[in-house]
């Protein structure tokens, strides 16, 4: 059975798998957020975009557990939750992979994806752990040659892979890629892209922050948009033009037919 959730269930979804509603976050005099608010679907990938300073890592840090928001209310699946630790974060569904990735080069592919979550009470289960490793991998469509193989020797794309799958042995309906594709080559870009629609078409819902419009158009479905701390539009990625976006982006006033945020008919 794949570890990847099941996108063929006919049940209707009446709520999002997240809603962050009026979020704020102030450090001393600076204001680093200001009432955001966006919503995450399941089988959704939402795009979060913004210039430098937005506040799209501080949101993400709130998500994480590592702040506390001053202000706002964070709903999964409804249910009103607070998140003030990075394990309470984890509890509640959010699997959060940042740029640095936080892997052990030193170490293979297998050690790292139950790194901490070794199976086997006094001796470590190692057949079972490869069997895992390579049912994660398979349902990513991975392309790595061995698990025993060392991280140090993997292509940015492959470690992305493997901390993509270390989040989904706690099978999170929730995930938030923190640039994903930086710094990553056009194949291992698109080896990435690919792996984030395979989780949004297995249900999941994932948040990918990424200043890449091309990767927006490639696997988003929606964007919403930071400018200084404040939501600055969320937009139909199938449904506007590009400059539309960039025009939210940099608070330029040139374009003025699609800043208007989408009606609730629109989410799906």
């Amino acid at each position: 059975m794949s570890p990847l959730r099941n996108a063929n269930s006919t049940s209707p979804v009446a709520e999002p798998l997240l809603s962050l509603q009026g979020i704020s976050k102030a450090f001393g005099a600076v204001q680093a957020l200001n009432g955001v608010s966006l919503e995450l679907w399941a089988g959704e990938v939402l795009a979060l975009l913004g210039d430098n300073g937005a506040g799209k890592s501080t949101l993400v840090k709130i998500l994480a557990g590592v702040h506390s928001a001053d202000a706002g209310v964070i709903e999964i699946n409804g249910q009103v939750v607070s998140i003030t630790s990075p394990a309470d974060s984890r509890r509640y569904g959010l699997a959060i992979i940042y740029q640095d990735l936080a892997l052990c080069e030193n170490l293979d592919v297998v050690a790292n994806l139950f790194l901490g979550h070794a199976q086997g009470r006094f001796l470590l289960a190692e057949e079972a752990m490869e069997r895992k490793s390579w049912e994660l991998l398979r349902s990513l469509s991975a392309k790595i040659p061995s698990v025993r193989t060392s991280v140090a020797s993997l292509s940015g794309g492959q470690r992305q892979t493997v901390a993509i799958a270390r989040s989904l042995l706690g099978d999170p309906p929730i995930f938030v890629l923190d640039e994903p594709t930086a710094a990553l080559g056009v194949a291992q870009t698109a080896e990435v892209l690919k792996m984030v629609r395979r989780l949004s078409d297995s249900g999941h819902g994932v948040i990918m922050i990424t200043h890449n419009l091309a990767n927006v158009r490639a696997v988003a479905d929606r964007a919403v948009v930071l400018r200084l701390g404040r939501n600055n539009g969320t937009f139909d990625v199938r449904k506007v033009p590009a400059e539309a976006i960039v025009a939210a982006i940099t608070g330029a006033k040139e374009w003025t037919g699609a800043l208007t945020p989408l009606a609730s008919a629109d989410i799906p």
